[in-house]
């Protein structure tokens, strides 16, 4: 039987990708546990995370880690109780081609280490999944879809929907809004029987590094700002 323990030895003995002809440093980097009820997908290590072996361990952390302090988690916490993972999960290297900034894994090394992710979703089942930059937000949004479209909302797949509970079907996903103070999906308050925690709510973060100016523009700081207010009001809702 498929264990956390046994997948997360699997995930950092995997030499897949490198022995595919990627320019990988091998090395899993990945953070969590069974009973975690947020589960952060972020892009792929970068240089520190794999020195470190810590998910968004420097400056994209420290940026990440302040949304997630304005939503009501203290960074030790988060990083204790729930689990941060990536889509690809060794770090990438640098980007030959322009010099600056990492190296965006390929389409066939993301095809490689999916499974890994899929069997991590599967047995920690959480309730609220954030996804961290464009690769991440692309395993459930529509890839026509702008960063200024998806940041600042979110989507909530009832129980029904989630008897797999790796669901990236974006057609069977509730669109969510924010009203008030309150979470609302089709016009649902969160805290209603009618929505049930056994659901799953998904939100969309911009990647939070330094070389990325996307979030320095005042619209897209608008656009974070109803991301964290959603992030704050599921946190206390169901009590995350």
């Amino acid at each position: 039987m498929d264990s956390l323990t046994q997948l997360q030895t699997e995930m950092r003995a995997c030499r897949l990708c490198l022995a595919a002809g990627h320019a990988i440093v091998p090395g899993a980097v990945f953070r969590g546990s069974l009973g975690a009820e947020v589960m952060l997908i972020g892009q792929a290590p970068g240089v520190t995370e794999v020195e470190a072996k810590r998910p968004f361990n420097a400056g994209s952390g420290t940026r990440l880690f302040q949304w997630l302090g304005e939503a009501g988690w203290d960074e030790d916490e988060f990083r204790a109780r729930q689990y941060m993972t990536a889509v690809t999960k060794c770090y990438p290297g640098k980007d030959a081609k322009s010099g600056k900034g990492d190296r965006v894994p390929s389409k066939e090394e993301q095809a490689l280490c999916r499974p890994f992710l899929e069997r991590e979703i599967a047995l920690v089942r959480p309730k609220l999944m954030i996804l961290v930059g464009g690769l991440a937000i692309k395993l459930l949004y529509p890839a026509k879809l702008k960063l200024n479209e998806v940041v600042g909302t979110a989507v909530y797949f009832p129980p029904e929907t989630l008897a797999n509970p790796v669901n990236f079907n974006f057609d069977e996903a509730l669109p969510v809004s924010v009203i008030g103070e309150r979470l609302s999906v089709n016009g649902e308050p969160i805290t209603d029987d009618g929505l049930p925690t056994t659901g799953r709510l998904v939100v969309p973060l911009p990647h939070p590094s330094g070389a990325s100016l996307w979030p320095n523009k005042p619209a897209n700081k608008l656009l974070i700002a109803k991301a964290i207010q959603i992030l704050h009001t599921v946190r206390s809702a169901w009590n995350l």
